[in-house]
């Protein structure tokens, strides 16, 4: 059954695409959540604290006080934390075995590539200190190639697998990075409209904008001492 959440969920987030994944949720949701800003930049993620709820130290994690049984859970991993409210909430997530296997297929084709292989191409374009060639084109490459797949799919569609899901959710942020990712949005008539459509929505933009004054603080391409953070090895 659906749950009506009474304490806040708390969101453990810092404003990038895999944070507005959850942020987008719980404002779709309009379910009461605690915003507590993890800044990535200063190393916030590895507090013992934060480590006991995101074992892999990197956000965003929630922590919902009325888990399974009434009890408290923690759950990291952005895509795990969308399955986790879609079913506790029965929203965004079709009961319906084959609509939640496509649901399924595009969320793990998100997280398994559409986000690991732009987060590369963020890396090698804008914040190696070496500029490698190799890498640079074959991120870019693989870039490209992962938002034709998108735009065939979106061909004669409005959402990526049946009705409008965590799986929009997933990969909507990620894609408005695509003029930094070498990618020409013209040439992909079925992304550009699914954009428009996603953005027409106030909880995908509401998502979007939350923290947005703290990570305009931070200026990652020159900011040496987070760059350090972010890329080094703990």
């Amino acid at each position: 059954m659906s749950h009506t959440q009474t304490q806040p969920i708390e969101l453990h987030y810092w404003p990038t695409p895999n944070g507005f994944k959850v942020s987008i949720m719980l404002e779709e949701l309009g379910v009461p959540y605690a915003l507590k800003l993890v800044n990535i930049g200063k190393g916030e993620q590895f507090e013992p604290d934060f480590l006991k709820i995101a074992p892999n130290n990197r956000m965003p994690a929630i922590v919902d006080p009325e888990g399974p049984d009434g009890q408290p859970i923690s759950v990291f991993e952005s895509g795990a934390i969308l399955k986790y409210l879609g079913e506790k909430f029965e929203k965004f997530y079709p009961k319906d075995w084959r609509e939640r296997v496509a649901v399924d297929e595009w969320l793990f084709w998100q997280m398994g590539g559409f986000g690991p292989m732009l987060g590369q191409n963020h890396h090698f374009n804008k914040y190696a200190p070496e500029k490698l060639p190799y890498a640079i084109k074959r991120y870019i490459d693989e870039s490209n190639r992962l938002y034709g797949v998108l735009d065939r799919r979106l061909e004669g569609r409005d959402f990526v697998a049946g009705d409008y899901s965590i799986a929009d959710m997933s990969i909507i942020g990620w894609s408005l990075g695509h003029e930094g990712q070498g990618v020409n949005i013209d040439e992909l008539p079925n992304v550009k409209a699914w954009q428009k459509r996603l953005l027409e929505r106030p909880a995908v933009v509401a998502g979007i904008a939350i923290g947005k004054a703290e990570r305009d603080k931070m200026n990652l391409a020159t900011d040496k001492d987070a760059q350090k953070v972010l890329f080094g090895q703990r």
